[in-house]
């Protein structure tokens, strides 16, 4: 499943990033039901010239993808993993020391720590300054051993370095349980705009 350290090899620019983020928010909420229940959101007033992408599947696993005028970071938590500040009391060591100064307060956001911990609800981390064409992670974590997802990158991210079609179309199937049409996907993936068939198809719940 591989670390965050296999998730930077694979990411795209943040413009390309940022465009699938956003194409992902536009499918999640054509094709769920309930709003509250959808697990891609993408918010454009976020802050001061700061737009986030979110991600929560309800489980306890969540993370946030923060576009600055200063650059991009990405925060991902897995409830499950080894480095949780929740079984260790602290953020893993050498997880965000290296983030730098223009993209580290984001990981003081109230929103992204829990009432009863006063740290960073975090297990994976990436970052890519603006005017760097290279993501970013640790230099110095050191990975729990014996363990083939010790940050949960492998499948929070899944959708950031597979952009495939037809890994979007797998993705939503199992989590609506029901058929999504592929040729829909990729008309939402190039970054149109959903015309209504296309919202119907998305929208159009299994016989």
């Amino acid at each position: 499943m591989g670390t965050a350290r296999d998730t930077a090899a694979l990411l795209p620019d943040p413009e390309e990033l940022r465009a699938h983020l956003r194409a992902l928010a536009v499918l999640d909420a054509a094709i769920g039901d309930d709003p509250l229940f959808v697990c891609y959101t993408f918010d454009t007033a976020w802050g001061p010239d700061e737009e986030v992408a979110l991600m929560s599947n309800g489980s306890g696993d969540d993370f946030s993808v923060h576009f600055t005028p200063a650059g991009v970071l990405i925060r991902g938590f897995d409830h499950e993993s080894a480095m949780s500040p929740y079984v260790n009391e602290e953020v893993w060591p050498g997880l965000i020391e290296d983030v730098p100064a223009s993209l580290s307060p984001i990981l003081r956001d109230p929103a992204f720590r829990d009432e009863d911990i006063d740290i960073p609800r975090v297990t994976a981390c990436l970052w890519q300054e603006t005017g760097d064409p290279l993501w970013h992670t640790g230099a110095s974590i050191d990975f729990p051993a014996d363990n083939a997802s010790p940050d949960g990158s492998g499948f929070l991210f899944g959708l950031l370095t597979d952009r495939s079609p037809e890994a979007v179309q797998a993705y939503f199937e199992d989590y609506y349980e029901r058929p999504v049409p592929l040729e829909a996907i990729h008309h939402a993936l190039t970054g149109l705009p959903l015309t209504p068939a296309i919202t119907k198809a998305l929208s159009r719940s299994t016989p």
